[in-house]
């Protein structure tokens, strides 16, 4: 089948690379405008569109997705049909235009965390499974019927990162069985079943540790941010300067008398801050304006047994 690809970021590339590799043809790529970046406010292009650089692919960035121009030159490659990885809502004019439709794939088991989030918000909350989906775009966002699902475990060990790779890899597949699928008339899509739940953005402001929750919530909260946007908190020096950090990775540790936010270092390897029912014991970490570092590391050159958590 002849496919126009619509994605972004790096997770997208993986599928898009998998349907080249396919027997289906990429017509052509469409992705977001060029944005500037940095001091020098550098021109950063998206990774889906460095890959159809790489791969002369024809190339669409579209300001808006209704502009005429834009719909007239999407209907030019007569694609069979439109597949969406990590892109942005699409307009019926661009998902009902194919004759096959357009799916998207979607980095949870669907109708589990409908939203920007999905890989985050599955580990934050400290679910063991999550998995892929493919389904056809509609009006709404996230609620279209289900072609394909593939599932995978979470482990105690993995974070935001290594789940996402995980699940690109994955996603890469199911795309192209889905595809497959498709042309061959042996999928029938499903409606969704099950309880909704909802995976919003996370800002800035959404990423401050909460040390009256419980131990392991405090981890999975830290694990569902790293490495980006990472789970940040600050602390106070003695001279009541307030130096912001970001976590990376902890552990938990329950015992009884612990006060939430209570802050204790050895000065050698350990850091430990008290929550509800215990301590987090803070494994890697980074002060701002300074790079990333192993607990051990960062006692080497910082003493901070005199510091307290900053409010």
């Amino acid at each position: 089948m002849r496919i126009v690809y619509f994605g972004t970021p790096e997770f997208a590339v993986e599928s898009l690379d998998a349907i080249m590799q396919s027997s289906h043809k990429v017509a052509a790529v469409v992705t977001v405008p060029d944005r500037q970046a940095g001091r020098g406010q550098k021109i950063i292009y998206s990774a889906v569109k460095q890959y159809a650089l790489d791969h002369n692919l024809p190339l669409l960035q579209p300001e808006k997705l209704r502009e005429p121009n834009f719909l007239e030159k999407l209907r030019s490659f007569a694609a069979d049909m439109f597949v969406v990885v990590a892109f942005r809502m699409l307009p019926e004019a661009v998902w009902n235009m194919p004759p096959h439709g357009t799916f998207n794939l979607h980095a949870s088991l669907l109708p589990r965390y409908r939203g920007a989030a999905p890989i985050n918000w599955a580990i934050i909350n400290g679910d063991s499974e999550t998995g892929v989906t493919t389904f056809l775009l509609n009006h709404q966002i996230d609620e279209g019927k289900i072609l394909l699902q593939e599932r995978t475990a979470i482990t105690p060990n993995d974070n935001a990162g290594t789940l996402h790779d995980r699940l690109a890899a994955m996603g890469r597949t199911l795309v192209v069985r889905t595809l497959d699928g498709i042309e061959q008339g042996t999928l029938t899509p499903h409606e969704q079943t099950g309880t909704a739940t909802a995976a919003p953005k996370i800002f800035k402001e959404d990423t401050r540790i909460d040390f009256h929750r419980p131990a392991q919530q405090v981890v999975d909260f830290i694990r569902g941010l790293s490495p980006y946007p990472a789970a940040t908190l600050s602390l106070q020096n003695p001279k009541g300067e307030i130096i912001p950090f970001k976590i990376f990775e902890a552990n938990a540790e329950t015992s009884s008398g612990s006060i939430p936010g209570a802050l204790f270092s050895d000065g050698k390897r350990v850091i430990k801050i008290g929550t509800a029912d215990g301590f987090i014991n803070i494994l890697c970490l980074q002060m701002s304006g300074k790079r990333k570092n192993s607990t051990k590391e960062f006692l080497l050159g910082n003493n901070i047994s005199d510091w307290k958590l900053a409010e």
